[in-house]
């Protein structure tokens, strides 16, 4: 009996203590945030990311009444800045805004990736996401992609097509397109986007694949051609330019996005009011006009939208990066 009481006794303590640290863990999420909020991005200032992360630091800082501070650290295709934030700890005073690169493709791509997207970080929203447009020079004998996947199928492996990089979006973009079209495509690796572009233009490469804001400018002026877009519906800000779906590559859908994590174990309470907070301002009519501007699509997913696109998202490059063959050590 006396054994039975002693652990009876064991039992209401720990129920107690479970109690109390869930009660604390609620009051600190209540005082959320008491001191300034780091916002990781791993890439360098100026690029999509960075704007996004800064625009909506700024109005988080409004919102909260405590600075949002974005922290730029950008390195080794993404993967110092994410692994900084898969490593931080998981009070709500870091988070990570990471896109398809460092959230979806890495972990296919990296054979020693020193975080795992799904088992390191919790899903708070999809913030904004940009559109592939598939570009050639305007010397290329076609003008949609019907006439394009007809001049790679009559010349195999010779058309050649240019990426911003190994394991980039538009490396893996047109690795997927060719295998959904029938075509075998030869592919040469830049080191950003400004090169890859700068050889197009020059004739140097048939055709590459790289964002609205990127090729957008070139096409207007005549430098480039617009072959199609994706993802599966017509980009508001080149409606003339049909998708690669229509256009009879179906179920092609290829977007970039930025959206924000935090490391996993960060109080709920705190990544859903950091989710509510980021989806009203992403969502707000003004800042739908400044990202329009920027040639940006809000997005504003909830917690539980955004964890299964992250899941088909991941899913999606794996199979690309196993097409591509590309790996990195």
């Amino acid at each position: 009996m006396a054994h039975d009481s002693a652990r009876l006794e064991r039992v209401k303590n720990a129920i107690g203590a479970i109690t109390l640290l869930l009660a604390c863990a609620s009051a600190a999420a209540q005082q959320w945030p008491a001191r300034p909020v780091r916002i990781i991005v791993p890439f360098p200032p100026g690029q999509a990311a960075d704007i996004i992360a800064r625009t909506v630091a700024e109005r988080l800082t409004t919102a909260f009444g405590q600075q949002f501070i974005v922290d730029n650290r950008p390195g080794a295709g993404s993967v110092v800045g994410s692994e900084l934030g898969a490593k931080a700890a998981p009070d709500g005073y870091t988070f990570l805004a990471g896109g398809t690169s460092a959230l979806a493709i890495n972990v296919n791509l990296y054979r020693k990736l020193p975080y795992d997207t799904l088992r390191d970080f919790a899903p708070i929203t999809n913030m904004t996401e940009v559109a592939m447009i598939l570009v050639v020079n305007p010397s290329v004998a076609a003008t949609n992609a019907q006439q394009l996947v007809a001049l790679a199928k009559q010349r195999p492996g010779e058309v050649i097509y240019g990426s911003s990089g190994a394991g980039s979006v538009a490396h893996l973009a047109i690795e997927l397109l060719g295998s959904m079209a029938g075509i075998k495509l030869r592919h040469i690796p830049y080191k950003g986007s400004v090169p890859n572009i700068t050889d197009l233009i020059a004739g140097q490469i048939t055709m590459t694949a790289e964002t609205t804001p990127t090729v957008l400018p070139h096409v207007k002026a005549g430098k480039l051609r617009a072959i199609g877009a994706s993802p599966n519906t017509r980009v508001p800000f080149m409606p003339d330019v049909p998708t690669l779906d229509e256009q009879g590559v179906k179920g092609y859908d290829v977007r970039a996005w930025t959206a924000l994590v935090a490391p996993k174990g960060t109080p709920v309470a705190i990544l859903d009011r950091m989710s509510r907070e980021v989806v009203r301002i992403v969502t707000a009519a003004d800042m739908q006009k400044r990202l329009f501007d920027l040639q940006l699509a809000p997005i504003g997913s909830t917690r539980e939208e955004f964890a299964a696109y992250l899941k088909s998202e991941i899913e999606k490059w794996g199979h690309a990066v196993k097409l591509s063959g590309a790996t990195v050590d």
